[in-house]
């Protein structure tokens, strides 16, 4: 069977999402990440402070991104199977907002990498898009059609002012790809009762923030789905704690811990088991000037060969074209390690942003083979940027496109030779 499910995550101040990963049913495992471990952020408590209301608050064309990590392990009947390293990327806009921040209608993208063993670089293994409204207490209104955020309707406040010790209950959901393998083409809600409690003020990397504890287990026994490929889930078990530290100046989450447990019992018997731990934090995007940042590049690659710049939809692009790696492998050769080190030089001026690094190759071979290969050069290359500082390997993510994106023509070996590329995006969002 294919590729079951992918790996826990979190997404700050639009909810938590969960997916599941590669490596079972067959599939080779995504196996060498470090064992789960506890939150790793440290949290005192300030002074105490008087009731107040917490309410998400929306400003129409505020940007912000996401990064949440996750170890996890995963185990199939009871036996570990492997343990995985995610990193999940989420850049969302306010696309619209009511005038007085109430509401926003949110548009995201969601990005989920795993690193393998052996390897610094995180390649990106699934992407989704999204579109929602949510309302001040942080309930959604989101499109069927929709897969992301998986965990929907958390955090949800009361409509009254709370005190440190308060406690209230709220609904929310999981919905849950299972298209792939499974053959299930609907979003896959379970539903839970989330508990949450009011901690108070605490201090975290200097700054006076709120925490909110959310705890809900979930017991879901579901009739089959309308159509299924394989197998379905007969029982689905497990639980979340949540540390979530609430900024009040911005009515927005800004960092997020959890803990969890997720069992499914599946229709021919066997059983996958997900525990493991996630955190992540919230940061403000800064808006780029896309002209301007091309301009300054495009001087600092002036004279190397094959080399250009263009200002594209997610940032700025340096292109490496007919790139020359040794045949049919992802060992690049001296002359453009070279130019890998000259580029790692200019993207150590602009540390603020994450980077994409996308491999192409030309029309040959099949297409399956030709995304393998162009994801690992892609690979290789931003090895190479770690290894020479540009940039840690959570501030820069692999993908591999084969050739489904030609900037010339396939027909020609002047065009082929462009197409096999790598271009290195400094990203806006």
């Amino acid at each position: 069977m294919s590729k079951q499910y992918r790996p826990r995550a979190a997404l700050l101040g639009l909810a938590l999402f969960l997916a599941l990963p590669s490596g079972l049913f067959g599939q080779s495992p995504a196996a060498g990440a470090p064992a789960a471990g506890g939150p790793a952020a440290a949290a005192t408590t300030a002074s105490p402070a008087a009731p107040e209301r917490f309410a998400f608050s929306y400003a129409k064309g505020d940007k912000y991104r996401v990064l949440s990590e996750v170890e996890e392990e995963v185990y199939l009947d009871r036996r570990l199977s492997h343990r995985a390293e995610i990193l999940n990327r989420i850049a969302f806009e306010v696309a619209d907002a009511a005038a007085d921040g109430s509401w926003g209608r949110l548009e995201g993208s969601f990005v989920t990498s795993e690193r393998q063993s052996g390897s610094s670089a995180f390649v990106i293994s699934e992407s989704y898009d999204s579109v929602f409204r949510r309302d001040a207490l942080g309930r959604y209104e989101i499109g069927p059609e929709y897969y992301m955020p998986v965990v929907r309707n958390v955090p949800v406040f009361p409509a009254r002012a709370l005190s440190p010790g308060d406690t209230w209950t709220a609904p929310g959901e999981e919905r849950h790809d299972l298209r792939r393998g499974f053959g299930i083409p609907d979003p896959y809600a379970i539903p839970f009762e989330a508990r949450y409690r009011y901690e108070g003020p605490v201090l975290r990397e200097g700054k006076t923030l709120r925490l909110v504890t959310c705890s809900y287990t979930i017991f879901h026994q579901p009739a089959a789905p309308r159509s299924y490929a394989t197998i379905y889930p007969v029982q689905i078990a497990g639980y979340s704690d949540q540390k979530i530290y609430w900024d009040p100046g911005i009515g927005q989450p800004a960092a997020y811990e959890e803990r969890f447990k997720l069992v499914f019992d599946w229709s021919d018997g066997r059983t996958i088991e997900y525990r493991g731990t996630a955190k992540a934090r919230l940061l403000e995007a800064e808006l780029m000037d896309r002209a301007s940042l091309a301009a300054e590049v495009a001087k600092a690659v002036a004279g190397m060969p094959n080399v250009s710049v263009e200002a594209t939809t997610e940032g700025v692009a340096i292109r490496i074209e007919d790139i020359q790696f040794q045949p049919d492998s992802a060992r690049l050769l001296p002359a453009e390690l070279e130019k890998i080190a000259r580029i790692a030089e200019i993207l150590k001026r602009y540390p603020g942003r994450d980077v994409l690094v996308a491999g192409h190759t030309a029309l040959a071979g099949s297409a399956e083979g030709r995304k393998t290969l162009s994801a690992e050069r892609a690979r290789a290359v931003a090895e190479r940027l770690i290894a020479a500082g540009a940039r840690s390997p959570d501030r820069i993510q692999v993908a591999g496109y084969g050739a489904e994106r030609p900037v010339a023509d396939n027909a020609t070996e002047t065009g082929r030779a462009r197409n096999r590329r790598v271009e290195i995006v400094i990203l806006e969002n």
